[in-house]
């Protein structure tokens, strides 16, 4: 009978020493008005900090793939290049036309500056001589002819044998620059036989194999520069007037880390069938994540200008109740029980309030279990 007793006694005492411990560490405090917390969970993708897609410019086989996907390569590596056979016999084949048409020029030029020095219109074997001697024929004869026969001008001869031959120049040099611009087509199309690294990066998807036959505007890879990431969401119309660029947002990368992102980019139009707008969110440069992987960013559901939210600690909240209660001492300093509404979780361990509480109201901190209405920290 005696150890009952002792063990009540101990009990009684260990009840007490809690109340007064409760008692003494609870407090009155004022209720927090902070910037609205309440956020939107959306799902987004890690991509590239910058993506391309090389396509085929000419057709053909390909003859050379650089790498499989994850292959890194500098700017100008070739990646793949198609088969240009075809385009080398072409490019021969303009190059000796391209000779050709140089000597057809040189001759015409030779044509030309014979006709300056040496005019055919003073050949005195031309009409109308009469195969006389040439002292007698440039002397008399000619002169005679353009005097009283007037049917004939050696000097429009010789102005029409001039531009004849400055044709034939012009022409032949028209033809060596027909050549020089096919055989430039020809060099251009040599070189989009060559896809190329347009920037550092790696090949995020590979399309072709060796022997592929592509034909023009077929993508052959997926490149992208990785060593800076992003997100990327599709928001709706609703949110984003909340957003602003240069705005830094919480994220979660794969549901496993934790890190803060900012918007880089805000597409102008929104999509008209689902009503969302592409926003894109710069990772830092540290985190770890992958194009491909999945992401959560945490966006504001009002503007962070003059909106405020009620927060209030965790350890203001009465235990052991099915719905969250809280103690709020009235102006008469005596305390009543009230049933609030919580939100999501805030930093240093404390809770939004939806709904129940004002920012100018005071709640009591850390009450015991078994507090109800009236009781206050100076309670015995």
């Amino acid at each position: 009978m005696s150890i009952r007793k002792n063990t009540l006694r101990s009990t009684l005492l260990l009840l007490s020493i809690g109340w007064l411990s409760a008692a003494h560490s609870a407090e009155i405090i004022r209720v927090e008005a902070v910037d609205s917390l309440s956020s939107s969970v959306l799902g987004s993708t890690v991509i590239p900090y910058k993506e391309v897609t090389l396509s085929a410019q000419i057709s053909g086989a390909v003859k050379f793939v650089a790498g499989e996907a994850g292959a890194a390569f500098k700017q100008g590596d070739v990646i793949i290049q198609v088969d240009e056979a075809q385009l080398l016999a072409k490019r021969n084949a303009i190059l000796a036309q391209l000779s050709m048409a140089q000597a057809s020029v040189q001759n015409s030029q030779a044509q030309y500056t014979r006709e300056l020095v040496s005019p055919r219109s003073k050949d005195i074997g031309a009409m109308p001589g009469f195969g006389l001697p040439a002292m007698f024929d440039m002397t008399m004869v000619r002169p005679f002819a353009d005097s009283m026969m007037g049917n004939y001008d050696s000097d429009m001869g010789r102005y029409s044998d001039l531009m004849s031959s400055a044709t034939g120049v012009s022409q032949a040099q028209s033809t060596v620059q027909q050549a020089m611009s096919q055989l430039q087509e020809i060099d251009a199309a040599l070189r989009d036989a060559k896809s190329v690294a347009p920037f550092e990066g790696i090949v995020l998807e590979k399309m072709v194999e060796v022997g592929d036959t592509v034909q023009p505007g077929q993508p052959l890879i997926k490149y992208g520069y990785v060593k800076y990431k992003r997100l990327q969401a599709d928001v709706p119309s609703g949110l984003v007037n909340n957003l602003s660029e240069g705005m830094v947002v919480p994220a979660k990368i794969d549901s496993n880390t934790t890190t803060m992102v900012k918007i880089s980019q805000i597409y102008p139009v929104a999509d008209p069938s689902r009503h969302t707008v592409t926003v894109k969110f710069d990772l830092p440069v540290d985190a770890v994540a992958a194009p491909g992987m999945y992401a959560e960013v945490y966006l504001p559901e009002t503007k962070k200008v003059g909106a405020k939210t009620v927060v209030i600690p965790k350890t203001a909240l009465l235990r052991g109740r099915s719905l969250p209660s809280v103690l709020v001492v009235n102006n008469n300093n005596t305390s009543e029980l009230r049933l609030i509404r919580l939100g999501a979780d805030q930093e240093e361990n404390k809770v939004e309030v939806v709904s129940g509480l004002t920012d100018d109201e005071r709640i009591i901190d850390a009450p015991p279990a078994t507090a109800t209405s009236g009781w206050m920290p100076d309670a015995k």
